[in-house]
C-alpha cells in the first residue's frame, strides 16, 4: 500500500509539473499519420489530430515473455501483475536472474516466501562483474534461496493448488511446484500499432533505431527510452529526453556514452556499476590495476551490521582513467554516482585517495578502494 502512495504521489507531482509549465496532456492511443501529425484515439470517446513540427517517441517497454508460455496475471505473472498483487505467495519460482527477477526474489524472500531462481546462463546478473554476481548469488543462498544457474525452463502447467515448472540443468530434469511463478526475462519494445512502418521510421526487432541525438529514419521524428533498446533504465529514457529536447531547441548537446550509464539492482545486497569490467577492459587492450576494498573492514558497514560486499575500481595503469567501478554492498547505489562524476570529470583514483572522506562513512570505502588501485590501501 505505501508502495501505491509514494508511485501516485509522484504522479501526481509530474502532472503538477505539465499544468505548472503549460504542457497539454491529451490521454488516448495515438498513431503518426505523418512525421506532422498524430491522430489521438481519445479514452473518453471520439478522437483528435494534433500538429507537431516535432514526434519523439516514447512509448516504453513491455515484459518480455517465454514462447509457449503465456502469463495470465494470477499464477503466471510478468512484474507488473507481481507489483499490484496484494496476497503475499507461499512460494514462487522466478525465472530469469536479471535485476527484475533478483529484486523480486529479495522482496518475497524478505517476507517469508520459498523462492527458486531459475536462471539460463551461469550466474546470476549475468551482465554485471563475475565476482559481483558471485557475491550476491551467495548472499541469497545464505537466505535459503534457491538458485539454480544454466538452467533452462521447459513448461510451465497449471496445477489445482499452483503451478508445476519444469526445468533442464546439471541435475537433469525437474519439476518445481510453487504458487506461483514470475517471468522475469527482461522487456520488449511497445512499437506496434504506432504507424511507424507507414512512415518508413526503421526498427530491428521492434526497437526504434536512433543515432545519438535520437533522431529516427525520418525527420523530425525522435525516439526515447525502452523504446529504443539501448537500455531499459528509467535515468536512461530522462537523459535521452533532455537531449533530444535540447537538440530540437537548437543546442549542441553532448551524446550519451551508455557503457558509462550509472546502473543499479535493489536487492541486498545491493549492486551497483558502471563501465567496464575487467575482463572487458583486458580485452578493448588496457593495461588494468584493480582496487578492492570490502565493507567488512569498514567502521560504518560494521556499525550498522550490514557489511557483506565491496568496492572495486577498474583503471587503466597507463593513464589513471577511471574503466569502471562494481559495487555490492549496503547503500551502494548511493555511494556510485561520486565514482561516475569522478569519472566524468577525468579524476584519477590518486586524485579521488586523496580527497579526505568523513568518518565514519559508507562512502570511505570509495577512497580505500580508490587507494587499492595502487596498493596504499590503509585499512587492510
Amino acid at each position: 500500500a505505501r508502495s501505491r502512495k509514494v508511485s501516485a504521489r509522484l504522479v501526481k507531482g509530474v502532472g503538477l509539473l505539465m499544468r505548472q509549465n503549460g504542457v497539454e496532456v491529451i490521454e488516448g492511443r495515438a498513431t503518426l499519420c505523418s512525421p506532422r501529425a498524430v491522430e489521438v484515439a481519445l479514452n473518453d470517446g471520439g478522437s483528435r489530430t494534433v500538429e507537431t513540427r516535432n514526434v519523439i517517441v516514447a512509448t516504453g517497454g513491455t515484459a518480455r515473455t517465454i514462447p509457449g508460455i503465456e502469463p495470465d496475471g494470477e499464477r503466471v505473472l510478468t512484474y507488473r501483475p507481481a507489483i499490484l498483487r496484494r496476497e503475499l505467495p507461499q512460494s514462487a519460482v522466478i525465472v530469469g536472474a536479471g535485476p527484475i527477477g533478483m529484486e523480486f526474489a529479495h522482496i518475497w524472500r524478505t517476507y517469508g516466501t520459498s523462492v527458486t531462481v531459475v536462471e539460463m546462463l551461469p550466474r546470476v546478473l549475468p551482465l554485471e562483474d563475475a565476482e559481483v554476481s558471485a557475491e550476491v548469488e551467495r548472499a541469497f543462498r545464505r537466505r535459503k534461496v534457491r538458485v539454480l544457474t544454466g538452467t533452462r525452463v521447459q513448461r510451465v502447467e497449471r496445477t489445482e493448488d499452483g503451478v508445476r515448472v519444469t526445468v533442464t540443468g546439471e541435475q537433469g530434469e525437474q519439476d518445481l511446484e510453487a504458487d506461483l511463478t514470475l517471468i522475469a526475462i527482461g522487456v520488449r519494445p511497445q512499437s506496434g500499432g504506432l504507424g511507424l512502418e507507414k512512415l518508413g521510421v526503421r526498427t530491428e526487432h521492434g526497437y526504434v533505431v536512433v543515432d545519438e541525438m535520437m533522431r529516427t529514419s525520418v525527420e523530425g521524428v525522435y525516439a526515447i527510452g525502452d523504446v529504443t533498446g539501448k537500455m531499459p533504465l528509467a535515468h536512461v529514457a530522462s537523459a535521452q529526453g533532455i537531449l533530444a529536447v535540447e537538440y530540437i531547441a537548437g543546442e549542441e548537446p553532448p551524446p550519451l556514452d551508455y557503457k558509462m550509464m550509472p546502473r543499479g539492482v535493489y536487492c541486498h545486497p545491493q549492486v551497483a556499476s558502471f563501465g567496464l569490467t575487467t575482463e572487458e577492459a583486458v580485452e578493448r587492450g588496457y593495461e588494468v590495476r584493480v582496487g578492492k576494498f570490502p565493507f567488512r573492514a569498514n567502521g560504518k558497514a560494521l556499525g550498522l551490521g550490514d557489511y557483506d560486499g565491496f568496492v572495486k575500481i577498474i583503471a587503466d595503469e597507463a593513464s589513471g582513467e577511471i574503466l569502471g567501478a562494481h559495487l555490492v554492498g549496503p547503500e551502494v547505489t548511493e555511494l556510485l554516482p561520486e565514482l561516475v562524476l569522478a569519472r566524468n570529470w577525468e579524476l584519477t583514483p590518486d586524485e579521488i585517495a586523496r580527497t579526505v572522506h568523513a568518518h565514519p562513512t559508507l562512502g570511505e570505502t570509495l577512497m580505500e578502494a580508490a587507494h587499492a588501485v595502487f596498493g596504499k590501501a590503509i585499512h587492510i
